[in-house]
């Protein structure tokens, strides 16, 4: 019951929330984005891209409708754990005296997910890896300083552990399979009972000030889309009086069985657990320990984007970390108000954490084994970098549900946004057009200020509306609808210049003249909204428009009016595909 109202609560004010709460700008502090980090532990797949160019679009988005303010970007790798330690002896990567090299197994395919950003276009201006000495160092003063406030405890821990998903699950977040298999109800991923004498964190003790955080109208934290939001709460609360609430986990593992990762501070007997240790990137990318104020680097994070199958850790494992590190002590913790304790964190938790589905192929979960895995190198080498990035955010930009790649899905979108956009161009910079309309120019008598077509006037009234209605969507983190946007526009205009027909001798020049000036203010808005989505095929076209750089800005084509129309530029027929 409890759930069920805060439920119902959360998505009576979500929008509210959404609106007010959350479109807030603070300018002195960077903005700050972060994808998870990637566990190279075989060559990514189209997921890997998926993630990374959401994280991209709203991150150019807002460098574009914010310009003063600072934008970090963080991408990476995970590269402790049993699964890389087991990949690594498997690929036969081997040093010198014959042990294996897990770092230089590492090296050599966390450069491959750095080259997949850098063929992406992804503008990250940090690439964090979890084996990098400043890394350690946050690690250990997070641990240190956690165990100083009594949150860390020895004990004994027995549960279902997964090597996929390098952690525990407790009995009833399993199920077993016809075949007696036991597996993740949560991933799919199968697990094995196991019982070690680990390091505990209290995670016990922040469940009342989580279900007030995700449940609470003055929090600024919302998991996105609310369907997640109600799962986290779910997460929080038993099914039923029979089962228990949220449980301490384990933060460590025997030494004896993981050696690869970060070894205990004071105790070289254990290995830190590696979603500790992961989730700990997102402060040391921005210098964490800080010698000043977080928010200085950029922390909190303002968006953090993942996938549903690592809800749990970002949304509940994080973000009582971060109260454990930054507020009361554990003695102090049971006589604290959950909206106290949330108050008195001095490390502000993470304000919005956008949870997207996954993609499947032929409605089927991608895997190696069935030989269904797409190769996001070679998409992109196929069809062209700026064509696989639409395609994502076009399809994959509502994130309530699985979504399915479909080459001929892709082929289709390509050929729709050449046709909308690059065949438009060409129609209305083509030299018969340019030349009549030279000609309509000469002959208006009010300098063009008055419509002659009513078909011009219509776009030119949705071109200038255009980047509003995009802000609206993007700031919801409806990005797929940034785009549909977009297209209907795009939509409008060519309609327009068919049915106006200004390459006919019919046509009065006058009207070519406003239909090719409205086409070009209207290519040129659609340039600067999709600078985000396709940033090299936005640049090349407002390159042909013949703007300064002035007139590629966010600020510029919201201020759009009437004098627009009239005035004269160089534009080039070029090929934008």
């Amino acid at each position: 019951m409890l759930v069920v109202v805060l439920q119902a609560l959360y998505l009576h004010k979500e929008v509210s929330i959404v609106d007010n709460e959350l479109n807030k700008t603070e300018p002195s502090k960077p903005y700050y984005i972060t994808t998870p980090i990637f566990y190279p532990n075989a060559k990514p797949h189209i997921g890997h891209l998926y993630t990374l160019v959401l994280g991209d679009v709203l991150a150019r988005y807002r460098r574009l409708v914010e310009p003063q303010r600072e934008v970090n970007f963080l991408v990476g790798t995970d590269e402790h754990g049993l699964k890389i330690q087991q990949a690594a002896a498997k690929s036969g990567k081997a040093r010198e005296d014959g042990s294996v090299d897990v770092q230089g197994f590492c090296d050599e395919l966390s450069e491959v997910f750095k080259n997949l950003s850098k063929s992406a276009n992804i503008s990250y201006t940090t690439f964090a890896r979890t084996t990098q000495d400043r890394h350690r160092v946050a690690v250990e003063h997070v641990w240190r300083t956690l165990n100083e406030k009594g949150f860390i405890y020895k004990g004994e821990y027995e549960g279902w552990y997964s090597v996929t998903d390098e952690c525990f699950y407790t009995t009833p977040q399993i199920t077993e399979t016809a075949d007696g298999t036991h597996i993740s109800k949560e991933t799919g991923s199968t697990v094995e009972w196991s019982k070690e004498y680990n390091y505990m964190f209290r995670l016990s003790a922040f469940r009342d000030a989580l279900v007030h955080h995700y449940s609470s109208n003055k929090g600024v934290t919302t998991v996105f889309p609310s369907q997640y939001n109600s799962v986290v709460l779910g997460m929080l609360s038993p099914a039923s009086t029979d089962e228990p609430g949220l449980a301490d986990i384990s933060i460590s593992r025997p030494r004896s069985r993981l050696t690869w990762g970060i070894t205990v501070p004071e105790d070289p007997e254990h290995t830190v657990y590696v979603w500790f240790d992961a989730l700990l990137i997102y402060l040391s990318g921005v210098g964490y320990p800080w010698s000043g104020a977080g928010a200085q680097a950029g922390w909190p994070a303002d968006m953090q984007i993942i996938g549903k199958d690592i809800l749990r850790f970002h949304a509940i494992y994080l973000p009582a970390i971060l109260l454990a590190l930054s507020g009361p002590k554990y003695s102090e913790l049971v006589a604290t108000p959950p909206s106290k304790v949330l108050e008195a964190a001095s490390i502000g938790l993470p304000k919005r954490l956008l949870t997207h589905a996954h993609w499947t192929v032929s409605q089927a979960k991608m895997s190696k084994s069935v030989g269904n895995v797409v190769d996001p190198i070679h998409s992109m080498e196929t069809y062209g970098v700026d064509i696989v990035r639409y395609y994502l955010a076009r399809v994959g930009g509502r994130f309530r549900d699985d979504v399915d790649w479909s080459f001929e899905q892709l082929e289709n979108h390509s050929k729709q946004l050449q046709s909308l956009l690059g065949n438009y161009l060409l129609r209305v910079a083509s030299a018969r057009i340019t030349a009549s309309a030279a000609v309509g120019r000469d002959q208006l008598q009010d300098g063009g200020e008055a419509f002659l077509h009513s078909l011009n006037e219509e776009l030119f009234q949705a071109a200038t509306k255009l980047p509003g209605k995009v802000q609206s969507s993007m700031e919801a983190l409806e990005v797929a609808d940034a785009l549909v946007e977009v297209l209907d526009v795009l939509k409008l205009a060519n309609k327009a210049v068919t049915d106006i027909a200004p390459w006919s001798k019919a046509c009065d020049p006058r009207v070519v003249y406003e239909t090719r000036q409205t086409a070009l203010l209207t290519l040129r808005v659609a340039g600067v909204c999709l600078k985000p989505f396709v940033p090299e095929t936005s640049e090349r076209l407002l390159e042909a428009l013949g703007l300064s750089e002035a007139e590629k800005t966010w600020e510029s084509v919201l201020a759009l009016d009437g004098s627009e129309r009239t005035k004269e530029r160089e534009v080039k027929a070029v090929r934008l595909f």
